[in-house]
């Protein structure tokens, strides 16, 4: 079973609750992973550093200026305008290339040959009786993410729970993240924020036909215009996070949250027993 725990904006509490979910369900076959490639911080709340590191590339076109003619059709090939030739060179920029190889493959004169160039790593951890933590962490200054996003996720494809901790948005590196997810679980906050920000990622999640519910955090007693959205969507409120400075200062010190907050145990359970409800 693979669950994305996702949200609109950043700050709402995916990685509390996909973290707190890996240890009460979690055994050693389960595993959590970081997509959220450009500021990962699953590691930092399970206090867990990387005992191995996997380097990731991805392809993009060499020019071969001997064999080329600086015809131009590779520039016009290029959909992202990844290419562009000028006076007796062709510029590559593999910041806009997408690897998608049309370049190379339409090349009259053979004269691209697709290179690596790297990403990015995926940090692997051995959690102690939880499962496995498989970070994602992009290089400075790469600008797409999720090519390493997909390389992370697919580490660990036989895993009997896969918690996807995902980047917040609604952006690309948000649908890769929880593409091929069996439920998507999205994390809010009472606030008109959170409000808007959950709107646009209830449609991305119906786009990609990916059932769905919602868990407020920071709950005040009151589910407010959630309730509404709730009902008009058709995605169900599956829990709700109340309110603790307790739980605040305990997980910005790097303490449990389960300890913390001992009645979010259940809550959690709760909402695992309602996923698998939908999903059996």
């Amino acid at each position: 079973m693979q669950i994305a725990v996702a949200s609109g904006k950043g700050g709402t509490g995916k990685t509390l609750v996909s973290t707190c979910l890996l240890r009460v369900l979690g055994d050693r076959n389960s595993v959590l992973i970081d997509t959220d490639v450009e500021e990962p911080n699953a590691g930092v709340v399970l206090m867990q550093l990387a005992q191995k590191t996997t380097k990731v590339s991805r392809l993009v076109p060499e020019i071969d200026l001997k064999s080329c003619n600086l015809c131009g059709e590779c520039a016009e090939i290029c959909n992202f305008n990844a290419l562009v030739v000028l006076g007796d060179k062709v510029l590559v920029f593999n910041e806009l290339c997408h690897s998608c190889g049309a370049c190379s493959y339409l090349c009259p004169l053979r004269a691209i040959k697709e290179v690596e160039h790297p990403i990015g790593v995926i940090e692997e951890a051995q959690l102690p009786s939880y499962g496995t933590l498989l970070t994602g962490r992009l290089n400075v200054g790469e600008a797409q993410s999720p090519p390493l996003i997909k390389a992370t996720k697919s580490q660990k494809a036989t895993s009997t729970l896969r918690i996807i901790d995902c980047p917040p948005g609604t952006t690309c590196a948000m649908i890769e993240s929880i593409s091929d997810s069996d439920y998507c679980l999205l994390v809010t906050e009472p606030t008109p924020f959170g409000l808007h920000d959950l709107e646009l990622s209830l449609e991305a999640i119906e786009m990609l036909d990916i059932p769905g519910g919602l868990v407020i955090n920071r709950w005040q007693g009151e589910d407010g215009e959630l309730a509404a959205l709730s009902d008009k969507t058709g995605f169900p409120i599956l829990g709700r996070i109340p309110f603790s400075p307790e739980l605040a200062e305990a997980y910005m010190q790097g303490k449990d949250p389960l300890e913390a907050m001992p009645s979010l145990r259940g809550i959690l359970t709760d909402i695992f027993s309602q996923i698998k409800g939908v999903l059996s």
